[in-house]
């Protein structure tokens, strides 16, 4: 090689080095632009005016509070509230049993909480992974479990009377998971059951509000997920809780519906979401995305049954509801204008509501 090709060779090398120190430039300036954006729309929609700026979400009184041993050996934390004091020795009163979703806790019920408190007793409980909750030693979490810890938490603060029933997203599947187990509990015990933002199946579907080139991606990621997540479990979460901004706002964009929610309700459900450790969320997706129930609903027939959801509901959307209601047809449908997923917090007048006039007619009779 003469001296004439080597200079040739050297100056090539130096211009593809110096076009790949540019193009991460501009990666580079590109991202910080993307974090630099993501904090003035997070700074800029905190400002807004708040109507819970005040409220003290996670606090709340109970009359007692217990451990519930699983099956599978998970400690639950639960919380029981005395109804009134004429209901103590009252035969007949059911006990209300709420049931949380996927990433989040029982803070979920935080405005059912306070509307019903002194009103019926109440029984909530962190899942499996969440909140105040164990996690499974080892394995992947699914909903024949829940729905066996659900029995768990029955026997032990409802052993006798009548309950009533609400789930909000997973929830609403444990409860129809023990439907599944227990159908003659439906028959014997379960007065009522209210269904918030849930689905009976084909979650692997949803798209999730993107384009179905986007979404048709998801699918095949989730064994590797599934693999991943306790190997790399504290790194993603050290990631997610510097990407605080970021997290803030994919809350906003999932988990509401209208254009300007409170940002104070916002980083409560984020705050709910970010405590959930990826290693369980990786090791609850295959039971999540698995589960068909759709043609095992019958014990629900049985009872009265109240369906919530809101309209713009793009985890569990409202067509998953509108399924479930054609099974069952006698349940009633109560449909929130510009409701996200978490619609009980974000419409919580509106849910609170449908809720108390379903209890009245159903109770009273």
């Amino acid at each position: 090689m003469t001296g004439s090709d080597v200079e040739i060779k050297n100056s090539s090398r130096r211009r593809k080095v110096g076009l790949i120190g540019a193009i991460l430039g501009v990666a580079a300036a590109g991202v910080a632009a993307g974090v630099a954006t993501e904090r003035y729309l997070v700074h800029r929609s905190k400002r807004a005016d708040d109507e819970y700026a005040d409220e003290e979400f996670g606090v709340w009184d109970f009359d007692e509070e217990l451990t519930v041993t699983t099956d599978d050996d998970i400690d639950l934390h639960v919380e029981i509230v005395n109804g009134p004091d004429d209901q103590a020795d009252a035969e007949g009163e059911p006990t209300l049993v709420f049931v949380h979703g996927f990433c989040l806790d029982m803070g979920t019920f935080h405005f059912q909480r306070k509307a019903l408190q002194g009103k019926h007793r109440m029984v909530f409980y962190d899942q499996p992974g969440h909140g105040r909750s164990g996690k499974l030693s080892k394995g992947e979490y699914s909903l024949d479990a829940l729905g066996a810890g659900l029995r768990a938490v029955l026997q032990a603060t409802a052993p006798t009377g009548p309950v009533v029933l609400i789930g909000h997203s997973m929830g609403g599947m444990t409860i129809m998971a023990l439907a599944e187990q227990v159908p003659e509990l439906f028959e014997s015990r379960v007065e009522a059951v209210v269904l918030i933002s849930t689905s009976a199946g084909k979650l692997d579907q949803v798209n999730f509000g993107l384009p179905d080139v986007v979404a048709k991606f998801r699918r095949p990621l989730l064994p590797v997920l599934g693999i991943a997540g306790p190997i790399s479990s504290g790194v993603v979460d050290r990631a997610r809780r510097a990407s605080t901004d970021l997290a803030w706002l994919l809350t906003r964009r999932y988990g509401f519906g209208t254009a300007r929610p409170s940002p104070a309700l916002v980083s409560y459900v984020e705050k709910m979401n970010t405590t959930t450790s990826t290693d369980v969320i990786a090791r609850y997706l295959r039971t999540l995305y698995t589960h068909a129930r759709l043609l095992v609903l019958g014990p629900l027939r049985r009872v009265p049954v109240l369906l919530v959801c809101g309209d713009r509901d793009v985890l569990t959307p409202l067509t998953h509801t509108r399924e479930i209601a054609a099974v069952l047809p006698e349940a009633e449908l109560v449909v929130v204008a510009d409701g996200g997923h978490v619609v009980m917090l974000e419409h919580a007048d509106e849910v609170n509501e449908a809720i108390e006039t379903f209890l009245k007619r159903v109770l009273s009779r």
